[in-house]
């Protein structure tokens, strides 16, 4: 007896096709082929996922390292006095106080500073 696997088959096809929706050439019409790509794409999709994370923080540190620098100190020293003076607040919304409200920054700068020198 053989298998005949007609709708679920046709089915699993389908998805990968539908999914592979825009590629070049036989990409987007052979089964075979687009099977690859689609796992392909979803793997760097995985990927790409993880590296817009450090990215960003990259984005934040340069940001906020930019600002402290115009109050003369460096990033890591401005991170290090906060740590010191117990402020506990992440590189992304350092980074908004720093674009958007330049007084705020400039008080937080000011309680790193006070801590480093204590």
């Amino acid at each position: 007896m053989r298998v005949k696997g007609s709708t679920p088959t046709r089915n699993r096809r389908k998805k990968v096709l539908k999914l592979a929706k825009g590629y070049f050439g036989s990409k987007h019409l052979l089964y075979r082929t687009a099977n690859e790509q689609v796992m392909r794409s979803l793997r760097y999709s995985y990927i790409g996922r993880r590296q817009t994370k450090r990215d960003m923080r990259k984005l934040w540190i340069a940001r906020i390292n930019a600002a402290a620098r115009m109050h003369d100190i460096s990033y890591s020293r401005l991170m290090h006095g906060l740590k010191l003076a117990d402020v506990n607040i992440n590189r992304k919304m350092l980074s908004e106080i720093a674009i958007h409200d330049e007084n705020g920054f400039k008080e937080i700068v000011d309680i790193a500073k006070k801590a480093l020198e204590n």
